[in-house]
């Protein structure tokens, strides 16, 4: 959880990129539950690795504990103040790494059909892409075993795309092989990656299998992260879930689902939906709302937007079609 979040600012000025809610929680929180219903056994530690206190301070660390504590989990806080890339980050957390253990990217949502092999050493989780050269992809052997890991491949590898989701049946094992990459300095880009340890892994002999989703959301810029609100919201939809909160005050209004819409909000003389979020205490005023995020305690009047993404404590009155403001903003 280290980086900082460009792709996603203003956003991400105020707020941490894996504490974003997408279609009601969080992205962090939603790859948690995923993560827990993929293991299906208790979980012992959370491993948060994040930056440095100028950004991710108290709040961040209080939000990360009550995480931990939803699933009777012991939170650990490791920082990686210098951006070395993700096999350093990794290794920030080298106290915690023992034992089977999972390794997440907190910028992606995903939704899988199937469970994994826990008797390999690790898993790889792969989503099929049409155009595998934009990726780092996996290629299988006759066995169906992970036999090499190629980043954005030049000739026809696979079109299975690593994800960022990994499962090891003892993680003590890559922290040996991590840290003989940090000592023998294989640095990509003036970055140590987890893939150089995932290889030496493989080449030890090593049994990696491949996981599949059937969806792959990414969360990285405003574009991609009203797409996968979108997205979530459909499935919530599919599975009958309702995601409108009995608090809600509406008033001379219409709702098109699917949408979530949480506590303590005020929609009046307005259309909102489909595919829209809204967050507690904010409020619509004679408007007309699609394919949006709006924040906490915000007020929005007089608007006609689509694919937009608004701020917690915002204000908007004005006749943008679509418009990206973060928070404590106004336009008016």
């Amino acid at each position: 959880m280290a980086g900082r979040g460009s792709r996603l600012r203003p956003h991400t000025l105020t707020t941490a990129k894996p504490l974003i809610k997408i279609a009601g929680n969080s992205i962090l929180l939603q790859l948690v539950k995923d993560a827990a219903k993929l293991a299906d056994e208790p979980i012992e530690e959370m491993a948060f690795i994040i930056g440095d206190e100028s950004f991710f301070g108290k709040e961040i660390i209080s939000e990360l504990n009550f995480l931990a504590r939803e699933f009777n989990a012991k939170a650990s806080i490791y920082r990686q103040r210098v951006p070395l890339g993700t096999g350093h980050a990794i290794m920030c957390a080298k106290e915690s790494l023992h034992g089977k253990a999972m390794v997440i990217y907190p910028d992606t949502l995903i939704r899988f059909e199937e469970g994994f092999d826990k008797n390999a050493d690790a898993v790889i989780w792969t989503k099929e892409v049409k155009n595998p050269e934009a990726y780092g992809v996996i290629k299988l052997n006759k066995e169906g075993n992970i036999v090499d890991l190629v980043e954005k491949p030049k000739s026809s590898i696979s079109n299975l795309a690593v994800i960022g989701l990994y499962y090891f049946k003892e993680i003590a094992q890559l922290k040996s092989q991590l840290q003989n990459v940090i000592e023998e300095k294989i640095i990509h880009s003036g970055e140590y990656q987890i893939n150089d340890g995932l290889l030496k892994m493989i080449s030890n002999g090593k049994v990696f299998k491949a996981g599949k989703v059937t969806e792959w959301l990414d969360c990285g810029n405003v574009k991609s992260s009203i797409n996968s609100n979108q997205k979530m919201l459909d499935f919530h939809y599919a599975d009958k879930r309702s995601l409108v909160s009995t608090d809600l005050k509406l008033i001379n209004s219409k709702i098109i689902e699917p949408v979530y819409i949480d506590s303590g909000v005020v929609i009046e003389n307005s259309t909102v939906g489909p595919h829209v979020s809204v967050y507690k205490n904010s409020k619509i005023f004679t408007s007309s709302i699609k394919n949006s995020i709006l924040g906490e305690d915000s007020i929005i009047s007089n608007a006609n937007v689509s694919n937009s993404m608004i701020g917690n404590n915002c204000k908007y009155d004005g006749n943008y079609q679509s418009i990206n403001i973060g928070d404590y903003s106004e336009l008016i």
